[in-house]
């Protein structure tokens, strides 16, 4: 592979065209590079046709299924910055996204028929809007839009990326927006690179994928194997025999995992375990969230030395990577510094010894730049002059491998899916029972951590379960369940400084008592 210009699908639409660029793993639906990009050409010049050009937004919103990554490529290929927009989200946090992000195009499927019904003004002024394998109100025919398209590549394709959206601090989700430099299409990205030389990705491999594509890894990974012409294998939803039946069937090499599906996968009966046959396997990748050292053992045990971890963020600022070695060697570790090096710092920026806890820095010359959307203060908040942060607070060992500690940015990490409290606490605060409310992370068996809520009532006397399950009903009504409460408590008063400031730590140490770590 000489050319530098070959990384993406159209080179391997010209070589093997008849190879399987998607497969839905559940129902074995193939997508062929020839037909990926064929679609994604159409996809291109409709955009183009309607007056999109490179640097311009579009979303969509759908579940997993064989034409998510030729959309995503369509898109691409148009160079425009491109919003998967997570298809648990509301109607309400929907609009909000398609709305913040600037999109003109907007493709979504019955899958989100209901939400879309209630979308409402959130659509108007777009120019494109079309809906996958069926109808709906409003919405063009996806397949009958691109198939009127002509499928000759546009003329000066650039490289492109995605905007995908971070729940907020503020309360709302704000679009990751990376820093993009002219490029000709096929001139490959940094992650690619990592996967070829780190984790040896080649044509020949077939990465499986079990999580949800909107996902920045899942997506960008995929993207990533396509575009050295790899096969990617895509689970519709996680099951965990489910997962490792795929495994076997299509000979994944690869994979990626959070590690609630270690722990799922773990709990099934030892004798569906041993049914499945995974030796084909030379990369599990896990991140997302901090794996339990038992449960990561454990895995070591089953699937051997194959395990990788990796930390990194949306962002794209910086990449850590642990090997199984070298996890082993240095257990409850997510890595080394891969392309940056990483600073731990005190809270007026100073840089601390080895040994010491501080907020987590990325530097280097060479990192992503990116900006939080629309939203000038947090991205200054995440850069302490050239060095930014993921908000993590953590440790560096002698040997310099990084731990985590905590979250500075009270962030949950619930089954791998990012979540920010303020978003519920908005929510909840206007309910005209509350007084005060704080929203934490707990310990959660399954899911490293779950949300919970401590609720100060306007009246203690009509505190209780009634109450409880109003408050969480209440939330759902405005965001998606994984972001609301599983359970809330309540409280007479809670801990606040004079100057309104709520200590949010002295509530949630007590749920976190018995624990080395205020990570699961």
């Amino acid at each position: 592979m000489s050319d530098q210009h070959e990384f993406y699908p159209g080179t391997w639409a010209a070589r093997t065209p008849d190879k399987p660029a998607v497969v839905m793993a559940s129902t074995g639906e193939a997508v062929t590079y020839a037909q990926l990009d064929d679609t994604a050409n159409r996809l291109a010049q409709l955009f183009r046709s309607v007056g999109l050009q490179p640097g311009d937004h579009m979303a969509f919103c759908m579940e997993n299924r064989a034409e998510y990554l030729p959309i995503m490529w369509g898109a691409h290929y148009a160079g425009l910055y491109y919003t998967a927009v997570s298809s648990r989200l509301t109607a309400e946090e929907i609009g909000y996204i398609v709305q913040d992000s600037g999109s003109r195009a907007f493709i979504t499927s019955p899958y989100k028929s209901e939400a879309v019904a209630e979308l409402g003004s959130a659509l108007d002024g777009l120019d494109v809007r079309l809906s996958v394998g069926g109808t709906l109100p409003g919405f063009a025919s996806f397949e009958e839009a691109v198939a009127d398209q002509p499928a000759d590549p546009l003329p000066g394709r650039i490289e492109a990326a995605p905007m995908l959206y971070s729940s907020g601090t503020t309360g709302r989700p704000k679009g990751v927006k990376p820093g993009v430099e002219p490029k000709p299409l096929g001139s490959g990205e940094p992650l690619m690179l990592l996967l070829v030389g780190l984790f040896r990705a080649r044509q020949e491999s077939v990465y499986f994928s079990p999580a949800p594509l909107y996902h920045a890894a899942p997506l960008r990974y995929c993207a990533g194997f396509q575009r050295i012409g790899a096969t990617v294998v895509v689970q519709e939803h996680f099951d965990a025999e489910e997962a490792l039946a795929a495994i076997e069937k299509h000979g994944a090499t690869h994979s990626q995992w959070v590690p609630t599906m270690f722990v799922r996968m773990l709990r099934l009966p030892e004798e569906t375990r041993a049914r499945y046959d995974v030796s084909s396997l030379e990369f599990a990748i896990h991140a997302a969230a901090p794996c339990p050292i038992g449960i990561k053992e454990q895995m070591l045990d089953w699937w051997g030395e194959i395990i990788h971890e990796y930390y990194a963020g949306t962002e794209g600022n910086g990449f850590c990577y642990c090997s199984p070695q070298d996890w082993l060697a240095h257990k409850g570790s997510v890595g080394k510094p891969v392309n940056c090096e990483v600073h731990i710092v005190d809270d007026d920026g100073r840089e601390l010894p080895v040994g010491e806890e501080g907020g987590v820095y990325f530097g280097g010359s060479t990192l992503q730049t990116f900006k939080y959307h629309n939203d000038p203060d947090k991205t200054a908040a995440s850069y302490l002059g050239s060095w930014s942060t993921l908000g993590d607070i953590g440790k560096l060992d002698e040997d310099g491998f990084l731990y985590l500690t905590d979250r500075k940015a009270n962030m949950i990490i619930s089954g791998g899916v990012n979540i920010y409290p303020q978003e519920a606490e908005n929510v909840l605060a206007v309910h005209p029972k509350v007084q005060d409310v704080a929203v934490f992370g707990v310990p959660n068996p399954d899911f490293g951590e779950e949300v919970k809520a401590v609720v100060q009532p306007v009246d203690m006397a009509g505190a209780g379960e009634e109450l409880e399950r109003e408050l969480i009903a209440y939330c759902r009504e405005h965001l998606a369940d994984v972001k609301c409460p599983r359970s809330v408590d309540f409280r007479a008063e809670l801990p606040r400084h004079p100057t309104g400031k709520l200590y949010k730590r002295l509530l949630k140490d007590e749920y976190w008592q018995g624990h080395d770590t205020r990570l699961l």
